[in-house]
């Protein structure tokens, strides 16, 4: 979060610029360096990590310039203003808690039960990915988004704000401020947002729901040929989902 200097009455204060200026990424892989890369041209810095170490992401750093830097999860988790987790979910609980408090954390998770193992209560529809992750992190404020788009398709359709073919994103959370935050992000690297409501609600944007990749999916091939899809296609399929 930027400062800036002011005057006022004679005296010189500290004004807080609201605007969140960098994002931390946790997991580095399609999802995470595309939204690195979105932020990156959006104006913001960047720091990414993953579970190899931040050598690994050498390659990647000097592509993105001056404005990414890598570090260790815990690196990455106490540099964000926001955070994104794009791990597998398998991994969740490796996510470094501490560090993530009281901060906006986006979660991308899909369960893939043969890259994962079972989970029972995903299985059982007692829960969703995004609420075990809110759990393991009680004090950050998750915000279940990236989760329902192809990576190729994410990079391809960001557009500037009233872009007539400006596709949206659906999120999901429990904190008001925290989902105005994340769509203030979303929206400065070009896509629209839908509010799809809560954590619990984010079953509608899982894997094989109509919401799905499908809606920015011009044909069957992966990764997908890019089409738009506005906030009215979104809508609709976040209501078509049988959960």
């Amino acid at each position: 979060m930027t400062t800036a200097a002011v005057r006022g009455n004679n005296h010189a204060v500290v004004a807080v610029v609201l605007r969140m200026t960098t994002l931390g990424l946790i997991g580095s892989g399609h999802i995470g360096s595309t939204v690195a890369r979105l932020a990156v041209d959006a104006g913001y810095d960047v720091v990414l990590s993953n579970s190899r170490g931040p050598q690994t992401l050498a390659d990647l750093v000097a592509e993105l310039g001056p404005r990414a830097r890598a570090g260790t999860p815990a690196e990455a988790a106490e540099a964000g203003d926001y955070v994104v987790v794009t791990v597998p979910l398998k991994a969740y609980r490796d996510v470094p808690v501490a560090p993530l408090a009281g901060k906006v954390v986006f979660d991308t998770n899909n369960y893939y039960p043969d890259r994962d193992g079972a989970f029972p209560e995903l299985d059982a529809d007692q829960t969703t990915t995004s609420e075990l992750l809110q759990r393991h992190l009680p004090e950050s404020k998750v915000v279940k988004a990236f989760n329902n788009i192809a990576y190729a398709n994410l990079a391809e359709l960001a557009r500037p704000v009233g872009a007539a073919d400006r596709s949206a994103l659906p999120v999901f959370g429990d904190d008001p401020d925290a989902k105005k935050l994340a769509t203030d992000l979303i929206d400065a690297i070009g896509y629209d947002v839908v509010d799809g409501g809560s954590l619990a609600e984010s079953r509608r944007s899982q894997r094989d729901t109509p919401v799905y990749v499908r809606p920015y999916a011009a044909d069957d091939n992966w990764p997908p040929a890019s089409k738009p899809a506005g906030a009215e296609e979104v809508r609709a399929a976040l209501a078509a989902a049988e959960v």
